[in-house]
């Protein structure tokens, strides 16, 4: 008798915790939050879950300058995706802060905006998840929506391996990346390794050129290569005045052109990026949000 209640007890107990780990079980909501309102995710590939990304960090389209050429590649290319046509994966590399992610996130922000196209979704990706990329592709593939998977700063040094798991996906794997899915990288180096890091390949390899046309091989998957190069002075200056108008900054050219030479002869560099930098330090002197 006793023997039947300790049983009917365990039986009990087994329910119970049934219950509650139902309970605690994520929703078909919270378990696919693609089918939310979100337009763009952050991949954190160790929890294996997308989260939404309410407000992302962009600028208009028309405010970037000095990339003319390969802007109207990325947006006819991001264009013909997001109409269900061909087009190709992307790696966007060069000279630094020369608007390679901002270009990336502007494109994605007018095309969502605009009517014709299929819903386009941007989901970045880190460097440190990307051997998670595989399980992030069997999730969206499944989805009624087109994808950029978009991994921004992308470079391998010595010992790395999850750059495998990027070429199987871009191309050669079995099961391939999806149809509805594109992605786009940036990255300061043309072929995503440092040289010294070929170099090494190639000194110490038993065959060097097998060895060395592996990793270079990888920049090879992407469709478009398009190159990002440090700006003359004069587009430097377009790109302020472009953002002192962005902002509603009444400061005139000749003031304007003086705190832009100076300034980026102390940063050592122009570019879009110490462009703004020098925008949001005007627009604090002059009491006003950058």
């Amino acid at each position: 008798m006793k023997s039947k209640d300790h049983l009917a007890q365990i039986a009990q107990t087994l329910g119970e915790i049934a219950q509650s780990l139902k309970a605690l079980a994520p929703t078909a909501h919270e378990s696919n939050p693609l089918t939310g309102d979100a337009d763009a995710y952050h991949w954190d590939g160790d929890a294996g879950v997308l989260m939404p990304v309410p407000v992302v960090s962009r600028v208009p389209l028309a405010m970037l300058k000095g990339i003319d050429a390969v802007q109207d590649i990325l947006l006819r290319n991001t264009e013909q995706f997001a109409r269900g046509h061909g087009a190709n994966n992307a790696l966007l590399w060069g000279a630094r802060g020369m608007g390679k992610s901002s270009l990336v996130k502007a494109i994605h922000g007018d095309i969502v905006g605009r009517e014709g196209f299929e819903r386009l979704v941007l989901i970045e990706i880190a460097r440190e998840d990307l051997d998670s990329l595989p399980a992030l592709m069997r999730r969206i593939g499944r989805e009624k929506a087109r994808f950029i998977v978009f991994c921004d700063d992308l470079s391998f040094d010595n010992g790395e391996t999850s750059y495998k798991s990027l070429k199987t996906i871009l191309d050669g794997g079995l099961e391939g990346r999806p149809e509805n899915v594109l992605f786009y990288a940036t990255s300061n180096r043309r072929h995503l390794m440092p040289r010294d890091m070929i170099e090494n390949e190639r000194s110490t390899a038993i065959n060097p050129g097998e060895a060395v046309e592996e990793k270079v091989s990888l920049s090879d998957r992407f469709g478009l290569w398009l190159g990002f190069h440090n700006c003359d002075q004069p587009t430097f200056l377009t790109m302020v005045r472009a953002y002192a108008d962005h902002f509603g900054l009444q400061i005139d050219d000749e003031t304007l052109r003086a705190r832009a030479i100076e300034w980026a002869a102390t940063r050592g560099a122009r570019s879009g990026r110490v462009a703004v930098q020098l925008v949001r330090t005007l627009a604090g002197e002059l009491g006003k949000k950058a």
